[in-house]
């Protein structure tokens, strides 16, 4: 049966979930959900997944709810999470369900054992064959094809729309960690309420989050771009446009931003010595969809002292880390989360 069988890495993320095989990315959709409730009978039943529930977010009757069943990195709703993944295996693996596939998922660094087993028990009942789990940023070393097999020290920054994890790696193995559990979703959010308080206007998330890939920043730019949106008065109701600025952005985000360098230096002060001499010629590599935010490799930068670099797959260097960790389970057994 293993011959017929794919084996598949699952970034399960809290804005995007992606699959791949060992040649490419298979798909990558939005980790959301459109829920029918008949309170009658009741039941729930799925309407629609990813980009095309996405489209639906705050435009939906009562009757129809869109949820991410992700909350920080990890299961928020179970059975959300399984009826997500069956729909996405299915895609790539067909309905012929005796060839089921291998997969590997990718959790943050110090989940409980109780959310690690809900990641683990969610991938068998949506049809996998078998199911292994690997820290976030040890599939994206193996992504982004760091040296982790020898004694030398690698660190990794990965900012996902839910977690920031930042990972000093040596000998396939994490030496040092620390997971803060937001992450983009928290930029929005205080962009949101940046808008409000300065300009009495309620903007959504997906708007801010426009906002935040247009013209943010996380440091001033020499550039300074604008960006008119429209929100809702708070005094009135009605709809009102507002302009805003980078450097409007980059003021709403210097909180969260904090939290993200805090993290970081909390990393490298528990490192040892000699790995972060190793850190200090490599630089830490920056990836997921936050690393994307303008200048926050400046930031890091100079906040952390060591150079900090955007890798070239920041978004996919996870989901292809997980594919790689199948290949490796071998010699990654020891060093991966137990279920």
């Amino acid at each position: 049966m293993a011959l017929f069988s794919k084996d598949l890495g699952i970034d399960l993320g809290t804005i995007n979930t992606r699959l791949a095989d060992n040649t490419q990315v298979l798909l990558n959709e939005p980790t959301i959900v459109a829920i029918e409730i008949d309170d009658e009978k009741m039941a729930e039943k799925m309407v629609s997944v990813g980009q095309e529930a996405l489209n639906m977010y705050g435009r939906v009757p009562d009757n129809i709810e869109v949820a991410r069943p992700l909350k920080n990195g990890v299961i928020a709703d179970y059975v959300i999470t399984e009826a997500l993944l069956s729909y996405l295996l299915q895609q790539v693996s067909g309905s012929m369900r005796i060839f089921r596939p291998r997969v590997m998922l990718s959790v943050p660094y110090g989940v409980t054992s109780v959310e690690r087993r809900a990641v683990y028990e969610a991938a068998r009942e949506a049809g996998s064959r078998e199911a292994y789990l690997i820290q976030q940023t040890l599939a994206a070393a193996l992504g982004i094809d760091l040296p982790i097999n020898a004694p030398s020290g690698n660190m990794v920054i990965s900012l996902g729309g839910g977690a920031t994890e930042a990972s000093v790696m040596a000998m396939y193995g994490i030496v040092s960690a620390e997971t803060l559990r937001a992450g983009g979703l928290d930029f929005d959010e205080a962009i949101a309420v940046y808008v409000r308080r300065k300009y009495g206007v309620s903007i959504g998330q997906r708007t801010a989050e426009q906002l935040k890939i247009k013209i943010g920043a996380a440091v001033p730019q020499d550039q300074e771009q604008s960006m008119e949106v429209q929100g809702q008065d708070q005094v009135t109701g009605l709809p009102r446009p507002v302009t805003i600025t980078t450097g409007e952005i980059v003021e709403a985000l210097q909180e969260p931003l904090k939290d993200v360098v805090e993290t970081g230096r909390k990393v490298l002060e528990k490192t040892p010595p000699e790995l972060v001499s190793d850190i200090i010629d490599r630089g830490v590599a920056l990836c997921g969809g936050g690393a994307l935010l303008r200048g926050i490799d400046k930031l890091l930068t100079k906040s952390l002292g060591i150079p900090a670099y955007l890798v070239d797959n920041p978004l996919t260097c996870v989901v292809e880390g997980t594919v790689r960790g199948l290949e490796l389970y071998s010699v990654l057994q020891r060093n991966l989360p137990k279920v």
